[in-house]
């Protein structure tokens, strides 16, 4: 998931994002190399026909504060669909709102 992913970023977005290499314990995701209004785009991919998008969207807010990020995503198989255009995209409407804007700013005024 993480090749096909990071093979179509590159491909249409810019040829610099690449698949991450393992990191240990300061996971910064499984895409490097993807930028959005100067920001980093914390990407992770999941490849399994369980959803379990609470856990996801928990690693992935951790992963993006070890790299600094703008934003995290999660990117997941989408079973019966091969294309990676076809696959799914969920982020929390802050994660939304932070890549629509440039900046975090949001997430800390709310309680």
């Amino acid at each position: 998931m993480e090749t096909l992913v990071a093979g179509y970023l590159a491909a249409h977005v810019d040829d610099r994002i690449e698949r991450r290499r393992l990191s240990g314990s300061k996971d910064r995701g499984d895409i490097a190399g993807l930028r959005h209004m100067g920001g980093r785009v914390t990407v992770e991919c999941k490849n399994t026909t369980r959803h379990d998008l609470g856990t996801w969207a928990a690693e992935v807010e951790i992963e993006r504060g070890n790299d600094d990020g703008l934003a995290g995503i999660i990117a997941h198989k989408r079973h019966g669909k091969g294309r990676a255009e076809d696959q799914w995209i969920t982020m929390t409407l802050g994660d939304l709102v932070a890549l629509l804007t440039g900046n975090r700013d949001h997430l800390e005024e709310t309680p």
